[in-house]
């Protein structure tokens, strides 16, 4: 029998793009953060509609419909469930963590630890909607990843628990606190994991922004030795049931690729500027699935041809006929209308997205 029986098309094709077997297209997400509609309003809408390829089931409502800033994307101050306190300035946005319940040692031992069956980052897990949501795409013969843990899972909690420059000092010194903290991390995650991958997701997905804009922070030695056991974790656990795990990660990742493959990542979604086409096309093209996370820093700034040509030299410096490549376009509000309509017309052509009445509306991505 067929692996792809019983697939829809966008399952079919995003499988054959994974197990690099010769795709129809090459997938597209598209992304908008909260403040931008907040910021466009029904002009957005207008341009969904102007991509029918891109958006094939976008179908415009009587009365504009903004999206409803949640989570993390309120602004204010929250408390998740590690005790770090979130600042956002900017509503529709993503703020940072300003006060660290594990800056002094000395507050570890009266830590409150979350439950990892009970305790979602903001609020209370429900396995049961998510046990609905694997077995609802497994009917639609939909392949899609799922995730239960939060972004930045591990090496980020870290920062997030201790604060950045703590968090440097513990690893040069081989601060023996850490490891226990890292213990506590690797149990929480781990269970996450099992339950998922217990619920029967076929497709498992991690976020975690582990370089800045030019390097990863710490050396490979000590990143294998704090970091890559969160991995073996989490990824390693799929891995040793054949199921493909994504990860996002923002900022300079090229050092520590192959060690994210030998842990189970078989989808890298690789920021371009931090990481450069040369050195995604030399460390990961043909040895991992790429969704490559188009240039979000150019886009407010290009002119519509550059960016046009921005998304053409992307796609051909990483595709191949066999597979392994997706295309990942997250907008911002600071994203003009005009370049909105320049990335999504480009990524239509290039990524030869299929007419929505030949496949019934499927999804191009995921």
């Amino acid at each position: 029998m067929s692996a792809y029986f019983g697939r829809s098309r966008q399952g079919e094709n995003m499988l054959r793009v994974v197990h690099f077997d010769h795709p129809d297209w090459t997938p597209v997400m598209v992304g908008f953060l909260p403040a931008v509609s907040a910021r466009y309003g029904q002009a957005l809408d207008d341009v969904k509609l102007a991509h029918p390829r891109l958006f094939p089931n976008f179908h415009k409502p009587a009365q504009f419909q903004p999206d409803i800033a949640r989570d993390l994307y309120v602004s204010g101050r929250t408390v998740d469930c590690w005790g770090c306190v979130w600042d956002n300035l900017h509503e529709g946005m993503v703020g940072q963590v300003v006060e660290h319940p594990l800056a002094d040692w000395s507050a570890f031992d009266s830590w409150k630890r979350p439950d990892p069956l009970k305790d979602g980052l903001l609020g209370p897990r429900d396995w049961e909607e998510t046990a609905r949501q694997i077995q609802w795409k497994k009917e639609q013969g939909h392949f899609s990843p799922d995730g239960a843990l939060a972004h930045g899972f591990h090496y980020m909690l870290l920062c997030d628990l201790r604060g950045f420059e703590n968090l440097m000092i513990d690893m040069a010194t081989n601060e023996p606190m850490l490891q226990r903290l890292i213990d506590v991390l690797i149990g929480y995650n781990a269970t996450v994991t099992r339950t998922l991958l217990n619920l029967g997701t076929e497709f498992m997905t991690l976020a975690e922004d582990l370089g800045t804009q030019q390097r990863v922070p710490i050396s490979l030695e000590l990143w294998r030795k704090f970091v890559k056991p969160g991995y073996e974790a989490t990824a390693g656990q799929a891995r040793d049931r054949d199921i493909p795990v994504h990860l996002h990660s923002d900022g300079h990742i090229l050092p520590v690729i192959g060690d994210l493959i030998e842990t189970g990542i078989r989808v890298i979604n690789p920021q371009i500027r931090a990481n450069g086409l040369q050195g995604l096309k030399d460390v990961a093209k043909g040895k991992v699935a790429i969704c490559l996370d188009l240039d979000r820093q150019l886009f407010p700034f290009a002119t519509p041809d550059q960016l046009r040509a921005h998304v053409r030299q992307a796609h051909d410096a990483l595709f191949m006929p066999e597979g392994g490549l997706m295309l990942n376009v997250e907008i911002g509000q600071d994203v003009p209308i005009e370049n909105m309509h320049a990335i999504f017309g480009a990524v239509e052509a290039v990524c030869k997205l299929p007419d929505p009445e030949s496949t019934g509306g499927a999804s191009v991505g995921w």
